[in-house]
């Protein structure tokens, strides 16, 4: 079982042509509010690939929390450890997407900044075979999760911040992009566990104790690259959940990324298994 300790947020997505810079304003082509959060995505990433997932995550007394919940049960999550947090609105992202699927995320965290672990999700995180966690929640409940669990520990560090020695010294798997990973390693330099870089359109370097490995990506028709980063860690963490090995694992994930990219919306083209499967075959 994938146990995923992380945040759940309401998506408000402007379709521009070009990002803005400071102090300008453009115009939004199109405009829409999508269920997201990195821990609710990764959750249904997971699930959607045929992972058994539970999320342990806080939402606000506001009338989105209960959309938020009921969709990712629909998507097969196990919320009954969710939280709803009394007089606390429910996290909520500001996305901006341009005409080449790039995008700029600024979040309010709302409820996830107030998620604490609880007796229930305690002994939920010590059974897991895989905790899953990410960074927009207090980084107190990330590490008490990372040493609760007796399973395999993956860590998507983002947003980019220096990570505790601490929490380091818990984890089996970091996951990170280039920046992240420049942000996280920055004041011990190497660390511990497994290391995966997330290179874009490049695919996704390995690094273990016994070197580096670099997984290609396949060559996908971009529109919204929102998500895809979440894509990769829940389809990672699916795939080490039924035994893959680390390379494997992170090929899998690396084409359920790439075809998360395809629509647009953090959610909108997460691939279920088969459709994974297939893009592996072609691109074979």
């Amino acid at each position: 079982m994938i146990v995923v300790v992380g945040s759940v947020n309401l998506d408000l997505v402007a379709t521009v042509d070009r990002l803005p810079q400071p102090g300008a304003t453009v115009p939004a082509r199109a405009f829409t509010s999508v269920h997201g959060g990195k821990g609710a995505n990764q959750a249904v990433a997971a699930s959607r690939l045929g992972g058994d997932v539970a999320i342990v995550a806080a939402v606000g007394s506001d009338g989105e929390s209960g959309k938020l919940l009921q969709r990712l049960a629909y998507e097969g999550v196990n919320v009954a450890s969710a939280q709803t947090l009394e007089g606390l609105t429910s996290g909520i992202a500001l996305i901006t997407v341009d005409a080449h699927g790039e995008n700029t995320i600024a979040v309010h965290p709302g409820a996830n900044g107030h998620l604490r672990l609880t007796d229930e999700s305690r002994t939920l995180v010590e059974r897991a075979d895989i905790v899953l966690l990410q960074l927009e929640i207090p980084i107190e409940t990330v590490s008490e999760a990372a040493t609760l669990a007796s399973g395999v520990v993956i860590l998507n560090a983002a947003p980019a911040m220096v990570l505790p020695v601490d929490l380091t010294a818990q984890l089996d798997v970091l996951i990170v992009n280039e920046h992240e990973r420049t942000v996280a390693m920055e004041p011990g330099g190497e660390v511990e566990p497994t290391v995966i870089t997330t290179l874009g359109a490049e695919g996704a370097a390995v690094t273990t104790q016994r070197g580096l490995c670099v997984v290609a990506a396949p060559v996908v028709d971009v529109v919204d690259t929102t998500g895809a980063g979440d894509t990769f860690c829940g389809a990672f963490a699916e795939a080490l959940d039924r035994g893959e090995d680390t390379v494997d694992a992170v090929a899998w994930a690396t084409h359920a990324g790439a075809l998360a990219t395809m629509a647009m919306g953090a959610r909108t083209a997460m691939p279920t298994r088969s459709e994974v499967q297939r893009e592996m075959r072609r691109q074979k």
